[in-house]
């Protein structure tokens, strides 16, 4: 017997409690990531910046950790390329914090080239799995990736004043529908287990 067949009882009894007391916060999580996802893209400019600072924070979060963590290693000729290398990403987000939108535009050229790398690869997976069913999609992922990849960086540099706000408005907009079906799911449980039974 499964421990899951021995314990249902208990078990769906916190399920459905848990549910009950949560589900109206994750709805109302969700329907802040929906607005905010609207927000970024119908100004998608102003989301722009706010991502890149949000990158840069993350660059300087992390170069200050590596910093750090390089005090502590011995010996010190490996302490010292630790701590160069925590040095230029503090640095890096430090100017990207500084200057947003030209690192906005670095950071759209990276997207790019990574959505051209990324396009490339799955291409070359579909042709090598062209034996197997349903290769089609990889082909169609790939070759939609290449031609975005291709698109942004030719837009450059009018593209990266938008594409990360973009891309945040529509990471957003999925995770707030995600986490509001997650909700109304749980709302659903709580309903099915408060009717009472034929």
């Amino acid at each position: 017997m499964t421990r899951s067949a021995a314990f249902p009882t208990r078990r769906t009894s916190l399920d459905t409690a848990y549910s009950q007391q949560k589900w109206r916060w994750i709805v109302a999580l969700g329907a802040l990531f929906i607005v905010g996802g609207l927000v970024a893209l119908f100004n998608v400019m102003a989301a722009t910046v706010v991502a890149t600072v949000y990158v840069a924070a993350a660059m300087m979060v992390a170069g200050a950790w590596q910093i750090v963590t390089a005090l502590q290693i011995r010996p010190w000729s490996r302490a010292a390329l630790w701590c160069v290398v925590g040095a230029l990403t503090l640095l890096a987000g430090l100017a990207a914090a500084r200057f947003p939108i030209p690192a906005a535009v670095s950071f759209t050229v990276l997207i790019g080239a990574l959505l051209i790398t990324g396009g490339a690869i799955k291409l070359a997976l579909a042709y090598k799995l062209s034996d197997l069913g349903r290769w089609e999609y990889i082909a169609i992922a790939g070759g939609l990736g290449l031609v975005i990849g291709l698109l942004i960086l030719a837009e450059l540099p009018t593209s990266g004043l938008f594409v990360l706000g973009l891309l945040l408005g529509v990471n957003l907009l999925f995770e707030g529908i995600g986490w509001l079906a997650m909700g109304l799911a749980a709302r659903g449980v709580v309903q099915r287990s408060s009717r009472p039974p034929m």
